[in-house]
Formats: C-alpha cells, sequence, structure tokens
C-alpha cells in the first residue's frame, strides 16, 4: 500500500479526498431533469436535447456544492438512473436485462433491472468518460472532482446472480469460471480507471454493497454461508477490488464507501462490521473508508480496529433517508467513540449514503438535503478547526 502520511494532514485536507466534512456522491435528481428523462425514454425529446438539460441541471449542482463549501464535488449521478447498472451497461460485453423481480428492500423492491453477459468483458471508451471530463470542466482550484462507481465486485456479484433467469445466454457459456470472470472485470476497469485519469480524475469511489449483505446474519443464514465460506467470499471480493485499483497512480485516491441499501428512504442489510472486518478493513488497498454508522443497525465502532494504517475513515453519521436533523452533540460524541478505534486525525464525516442512490431518491426535500450537507460541514469545522 502506498503510504500518504508524508503529505501531512493539512495538504490532504487542502486538495486530496476524504474531507473532513465530505459527501458520498449522489443527490436528488430536480423534477426537471426527471421530466426530462421521462421524455427520452418515452421518445419525446432527443438525446443532443435531454443531454442538454443534463448538463444545466449538472452545472446548477455543481454551483450549489460550491455554494456550500464542498470541496469535493460530482455529477450528483445525474447521468444515471442507478448508482451501479448505468457503469455495467457501459461495459462491452454487458447489457440490460430485465429480472426476475426488483431488489428487495424493507417493505419495497425495487424497479427490476439488471446486468448480463452477452460476450468477453472489457472497458474500453466507457460513457462514464466523457461525463466526467464535462465535471472536470466545472471544477475550480479548491476542489476535487469526484467519479463514484460501482466496486468490481458489485459488478461480479450482480452478474453471477443471474438475476433474468432463462432469459439470457448462460453467463457459463462465456465464462465458465469465476476467476476467469473476476479477471476480465478488473482489467476493464483498470481500462476504465486509466482513462478516467487521463481525463483529469484524481478521486475515486467504489461504491459496495456485497459487504452490506455480509454483515447481516440473517442472510448469511438464508443461503448457508458458514464463516469458513465467508472467509472464501471476502477474501475473493477484496481481491477483485484489489486487482482493479493496484498498480494506479500515486496522485489518484481511491475509497471504497460500504453501502447497506439505499432506496427511497428504506434499506435492504443490517448488522456489525465485525463479519468482513478482518478481510475488507485489513486488506483492501483503498486510501479511506466510508462507512454507513447512522443507525444502530450497523452496531459499534469496534470493527474499526482491523482498518490498516494507510486507511482514513470516514463516518457516516448523517442519514440522508430522514429529514429531522441530527443533534449536533451527539455526532461529536460518536465522533469521540470511534476515534478509540482509528485517531481522530484518520477520521472524517459524512452523511451514511447519497441522497438518489436510484433517480427515485429518498423522501426529503432540495431543502432538507441541503441542511444535512451543511450540517456536516458545520460540525466537520468544529470537531477539526478545518
Amino acid at each position: 500500500m502506498r503510504s500518504r502520511k508524508s503529505k501531512g494532514m493539512k495538504s490532504m485536507e487542502q486538495r486530496t479526498a476524504p474531507f473532513r466534512g465530505d459527501i458520498v456522491g449522489s443527490f436528488l435528481r430536480p423534477s426537471r431533469l426527471k421530466q426530462a428523462r421521462a421524455a427520452f425514454q418515452g421518445g419525446a425529446l432527443s438525446r443532443e436535447a435531454f443531454s442538454r438539460v443534463e448538463d444545466e441541471c449538472i452545472r446548477d449542482l455543481v454551483d450549489r456544492q460550491t455554494v456550500h463549501g464542498l470541496k469535493t464535488i460530482t455529477d450528483g449521478e445525474f447521468r444515471r438512473s442507478y448508482w451501479h447498472l448505468d457503469f455495467m451497461w457501459g461495459l462491452h460485453g454487458i447489457e440490460h436485462a430485465v429480472a426476475d423481480q426488483g431488489y428487495a428492500f424493507k417493505d419495497e423492491e425495487t424497479r427490476a433491472d439488471t446486468a448480463a453477459v452477452r460476450g468477453r468483458i472489457s472497458g474500453e471508451n466507457h460513457p462514464f468518460i466523457d461525463a466526467f471530463r464535462f465535471l472536470k470542466s466545472l471544477e475550480d482550484e479548491h476542489q476535487t472532482a469526484r467519479q463514484t462507481i460501482p466496486a468490481p465486485a458489485q459488478t461480479f456479484a450482480e452478474l453471477v446472480l443471474e438475476r433474468d433467469t432463462g432469459r439470457q445466454p448462460s453467463l457459463r457459456d462465456i465464462y465458465p469460471d469465476d476467476d476467469a470472470l473476476a479477471s476480465d472485470i478488473a482489467a476493464a476497469y483498470r481500462t476504465v480507471i486509466a482513462d478516467l485519469y487521463a481525463a483529469g480524475c484524481r478521486n475515486v469511489q467504489l461504491d459496495d454493497c456485497t459487504w452490506g449483505m455480509y454483515c447481516d446474519n440473517a442472510f448469511l443464514d438464508k443461503y448457508g454461508i458458514t464463516r469458513e465460506r465467508l472467509k472464501s467470499i471476502a477474501e475473493f471480493g477484496v481481491d477483485i477490488n484489489n486487482q482493479a485499483i493496484d498498480g494506479r497512480p500515486a496522485d489518484l485516491v481511491a475509497t471504497s464507501h460500504v453501502c447497506r441499501g439505499n432506496y427511497h428512504s428504506t434499506w435492504a442489510f443490517q448488522g456489525s462490521y465485525e463479519p468482513i472486518a478482518p478481510y475488507l478493513f485489513a486488506h483492501e488497498r483503498v486510501d479511506a473508508f466510508y462507512l454507513e454508522f447512522d443507525t444502530p443497525r450497523a452496531g459499534g465502532f469496534e470493527a474499526l480496529r482491523h482498518c490498516h494504517d494507510d486507511a482514513q475513515v470516514v463516518l457516516g453519521l448523517i442519514t440522508t433517508k430522514d429529514p429531522r436533523l441530527e443533534d449536533p452533540q451527539v455526532i461529536k460524541t460518536r465522533i469521540r467513540e470511534a476515534s478509540a478505534y482509528i485517531p481522530l486525525d484518520r477520521l472524517c464525516l459524512s452523511p451514511q449514503c447519497g441522497f438518489a442512490s436510484t433517480e427515485e431518491g429518498n423522501i426529503l426535500s432540495d431543502r432538507d438535503q441541503w441542511a444535512k450537507i451543511d450540517l456536516v460541514q458545520a460540525i466537520a469545522a468544529e470537531v477539526w478547526d478545518s
């Protein structure tokens, strides 16, 4: 792992993620953007006209991120319907498919889209590259433009589940074994990451729900995953993620966000990080972990003791699922509690997830969203005097 300690915390604060008061990435889609997407999908709006609406909405979002003092800027994932599937569909060899059912969340089910293998997977000419170039053009000298993408382990999981059973050629006709599939996925990611870097990207965030599943005892019991089997699965997931990011340029920050499901203000998985911490926190070679700690569903901070010394931890203590603002004193107390396991100078603060992992968005208003961002900023300034 490349150590960044020589840069010093002040330098890292100014130009390199994670920042003391940070974000995860997605923002609520404006009504105008939702309406334009529906019109485009219905054939009433051209691709060019829809792209102009996307561009205008992203410019407005970056302006608002700047006004609210964010050092990280994203495009809010405004060009996507899903946080993960749109990226997968942009890889060669992977196409859109319709699943037998949507993803299961507590008391709710998503749309039934999925991704299916149609040929050998590769990453050249991914549409996210041009999208990032546009975002990069809006970055000022005080900001870092971040690209969020699903983790390689997430793409692997989506494909091997074959959620559209009976309606796609067998995955195993193309990839007879998991190792071959994992190797091509990792190689495709290396291509995309290299192209993002060439486009000026210096901060890539890997979003990963797979670890949330493996934290959940109910999920493990349902699928009969023993402790030994979990060890094997976790090591495989860490390995595919590392294959994708190892060898990256020294000034490209790669981080990991562990998600427990974020759809329409509901969730999918619960449980302490303990089952996966000895593998993920200790061995994934990222520069920071963005972790959800907004409810007791995530357990305590004890699992943070497994984090390798080169990793910062961004505490997701502010929820994006509920408009009510947290008590700043409670949040500051929880940060102090976490510092018993990770030194305070390696901790940061953010919302637990984005505000709209899918275009539906969570159930809160635009005003609520920015109040949450301001709360993160205010608490971070008090705790770290930044």
